[in-house]
């Protein structure tokens, strides 16, 4: 699909963020639904106001430029069909692609220093990752089985932190991602830190994770 972050295919570990390149946000919208079989929903863009791009939203200091959803009942707009979501973007091409959480993933959201420290501890444990995003405002979601808000905060606390002490976020039903190549304004897009890939179409369990991204956020404190 997109490219991804310089090396994180094969060690999962990265030097810089390489330029995106790539299908339009149609077509790549479109294969996440027909290759992931992942809901997918449009949200705002990016317009040109006075030589500086602004979200469609109309809110000159909007925190998450051209990266939202555009109304409230988002989830109603999700779909897991292809030929809905060709039609959806077909209408706004420039729309981001952004993917309903407590579908078919939820995602351990981390910040990228720890997500990256996290990602080295699991390549020497060899554990088996599902795909993992790297975005502009500098977070990491890794995405496993859905059912990991419910579980996150008894398993940190087994393993003797509490949650509120780490920045660790499982979101799930009633939230969302921004997936691949949607841009957050000027700041730039998101990536893949691991992309989708027929090997990894089988997620973890939160459970399988949370050890060492815990860990990696006690650190990163």
């Amino acid at each position: 699909m997109e490219e991804t972050i310089a090396g994180a295919q094969d060690s999962q570990m990265a030097g810089h963020i390489p330029q995106q390149r790539g299908e339009s946000l149609l077509e790549t919208a479109v294969r996440y639904a027909e290759e992931r079989h992942w809901d997918v929903f449009p949200g705002t863009w990016l317009e040109a106001v006075d030589g500086m791009q602004r979200c469609s939203c109309g809110d000159a200091s909007c925190p998450a430029p051209g990266a939202h959803p555009t109304r409230p009942d988002w989830a109603t707009q999700a779909t897991g069909s292809a030929t809905v979501a060709r039609r959806m973007w077909h209408k706004q091409p420039t729309a981001s692609i952004l993917l309903p959480t407590g579908r078919t993933f939820d995602t351990l959201s981390v910040p990228e220093s720890a997500g990256f420290l996290a990602l080295a501890r699991m390549e020497r444990r060899e554990l088996t990752l599902g795909p993992v995003t790297l975005t502009p405002d500098r977070r990491m979601h890794f995405f496993v089985l859905p059912g990991a808000s419910a579980k996150v905060p008894d398993l940190v606390r087994k393993l003797g932190w509490s949650l509120s002490s780490l920045d660790l976020v499982a979101q799930g039903e009633g939230a969302y991602v921004a997936a691949p190549p949607t841009r957050f304004g000027s700041r730039g897009a998101v990536q893949w830190a691991c992309r989708p890939t027929p090997a990894n179409r089988w997620l973890p369990d939160a459970e399988e994770l949370i050890s060492p991204l815990a860990y990696a956020c006690g650190r990163d404190r």
